[in-house]
């Protein structure tokens, strides 16, 4: 309930940038390869900005369902593990090492598989917004098939990748995906300069997680 009134009033862009600033804030400041003890990924701030994101990605409207489900899924699953135990699972990094320690990592439906298309599909949104902010009057089916072809597609199966072609042709033009993503005190303006801040904070961290998936060699699975 805290969080519905704290976003009441508020966009989903404007609350993500508000959750990373404050993750960002905590993280400790890091060159080179990667300290997987000195460079937590918080889990539960984590996925609350995937779940705000991932209502970003819903005003695309039905072509994004089967990535929408598979999102929800992912955070779903990340979700009941740390819940049962807050604690343990408080870092990202520790269900990846529990994970690894077992041999279930790559595994059927395993948490760290999870991470990985959960930060794909971040990949995703990222490229959709970039695009957005370069030219705010691109083509909304074309924005969106360059940012699946350069971020998801090389890892998806031929399945998905025929299913994602055959919706696109149910994506929303510009100016009403625009109109949906801005807040009521918004014009065009204030929403380009949110989601290029938005960018700037969530592209740093989504290097960190594939940092951190490079040293558990799961960045090259792909999808059946």
């Amino acid at each position: 309930m805290k969080r519905k009134r704290e976003m009441e009033g508020k966009s989903e862009i404007r609350s993500a940038i508000e959750e990373l600033s404050m993750l960002v804030k905590a993280q400790p400041a890091t060159a080179g390869d990667i300290n997987l003890d000195a460079a937590p990924i918080p889990t539960k701030p984590f996925l609350h900005v995937c779940t705000l994101i991932l209502q970003v990605l819903d005003k695309i409207g039905p072509t994004m369902a089967v990535l929408r489900q598979d999102i929800h899924q992912n955070i779903q699953r990340l979700e009941n593990l740390c819940e049962s135990d807050p604690t343990k699972y408080l870092n990202l990094i520790e269900i990846l090492k529990k994970e690894e320690s077992e041999g279930n990592a790559r595994k059927g439906s395993s948490c760290s598989k999870a991470l990985l298309w959960l930060t794909r599909a971040m990949d995703f949104m990222v490229a959709l917004l970039q695009k957005l902010v370069k030219d705010p009057g691109q083509n909304m089916e074309q924005a969106v098939e360059e940012s699946y072809n350069i971020t998801l597609k090389p890892r998806h199966g031929w399945i998905s990748s025929a299913a994602f072609k055959v919706a696109l042709k149910l994506v929303p033009d510009n100016k009403t995906f625009i109109s949906l993503l801005m807040a009521k005190d918004q014009n065009c303006d204030n929403l380009k300069e949110e989601m290029l801040t938005l960018i700037t904070l969530l592209v740093p961290f989504l290097e960190q997680i594939h940092s951190v998936m490079r040293h558990y060699r799961l960045d090259r699975l792909k999808s059946s």
